[in-house]
């Protein structure tokens, strides 16, 4: 049963500390906007998408950090991003974004949700759980910080898929339990954020709940000595292609051993004038092939058309086993 449809990677560029919010965007708006003139039904924007990357940041002043958060239970109804969604609405195409959320507890957390255009609401929301770097800058004047653990506490949702409707025009409706809607029904979805692509538990949870496409917005810096690379030396030329390396071989590879469709989006560019990060966003089949990639690290709009039916020979065929006893032993360590 074929359940075709159209996605799209609305990859960011460059965006300073002192970018005005609204000119941001209207470079989103922009991209939504090119991505349904081809077509798309689903829209994925990067990882904090709204701001600059404001992690590499240390702010003494916390009015100044509040700006980079989004308050509320409804980021839709945000004052600053509404426009965005109310675009989609109108467009009637779907849209995952990344933001820096301030819950209502307090909390900070880097988060996402996927908004249904049709329906006017916020399906599900997902907050990171591996947060990369440091809670205390380091000491290198020069280093180029990554303060997550500083500003946000690790997600506490979880990896739970979940069915996205209006999507897939004769999908299967009903409770699973009478009716089969596996590889019939609407499309299952997951999602991540950033450094969770490297972690394959993460995956793994998805492609157990029968994950078909999994959404990842990210930030990568292409140069950063001081968080990660190779014990030897690097240029800054060969730091970037390494971090373009891993950043391919997770999304490909995790779509493959999972069978699903994954689609990532980055927030690229040369933000300040100095701070570089990878391009690469790309949609990768269940075979773990790249269908299309991001050819800048400007703004960009890719799109695919996907078949959700060509996951079905990966989760049915060539790794359809549960988990054997042996792998228990994961859960003890």
């Amino acid at each position: 049963m074929a359940r075709t449809l159209k996605v799209a990677a609305a990859q960011v560029g460059a965006v300073h500390i002192d970018s005005d919010r609204s000119t941001t965007l209207k470079r989103m708006i922009k991209l939504l906007n090119e991505a349904a003139t081809k077509g798309a039904q689903l829209v994925l924007f990067p990882e904090i998408t709204f701001t600059t990357f404001f992690p590499r940041y240390l702010f003494k002043d916390e009015s100044k950090l509040e700006e980079f958060f989004e308050q509320g239970e409804d980021i839709s109804k945000s004052e600053h991003v509404k426009p965005l969604f109310d675009e989609a609405r109108k467009l009637q195409v779907d849209i995952s974004v990344g933001f820096a959320e301030r819950a209502s507890s307090g909390t900070g957390y880097n988060s996402c949700i996927y908004y249904s255009a049709k329906r006017g609401e916020v399906l599900a929301k997902y907050r990171k759980v591996h947060l990369p770097g440091t809670k205390e800058p380091f000491e290198n004047p020069d280093a180029v910080q990554q303060l997550e653990k500083r500003y946000f506490e690790p997600g506490d949702l979880g990896f739970k898929a979940f069915r996205v409707p209006d999507l897939v025009p004769d999908a299967l409706k009903g409770d699973s339990s009478k009716i089969d809607t596996v590889g019939k029904g609407d499309p299952v979805v997951g999602m991540m954020i950033c450094n969770d692509r490297r972690w394959p538990e993460a995956w793994r949870c998805y492609g157990l709940q029968g994950a078909e496409l999994v959404l990842c917005g990210f930030n990568t810096a292409g140069w950063a000595p001081d968080l990660w690379g190779t014990r030897k030396p690097m240029t800054r030329e060969q730091a970037e292609e390494e971090a373009l390396f891993h950043h391919r071989l997770v999304m490909q590879s995790n779509s493959y051993m999972n069978g699903c469709f994954s689609i990532s989006a980055a927030r690229a560019g040369l933000d300040d004038g100095k701070y570089d990060l990878i391009g690469g966003s790309a949609i990768v089949s269940p075979e773990g092939h790249i269908l299309v990639e991001a050819k800048s690290k400007d703004d960009e709009v890719i799109v695919a058309e996907i078949d959700l039916e060509d996951c079905r020979q990966g989760k049915e065929k060539v790794r359809s086993q549960a988990l054997p006893p042996i792998f228990d032993a994961i859960n003890s360590h």
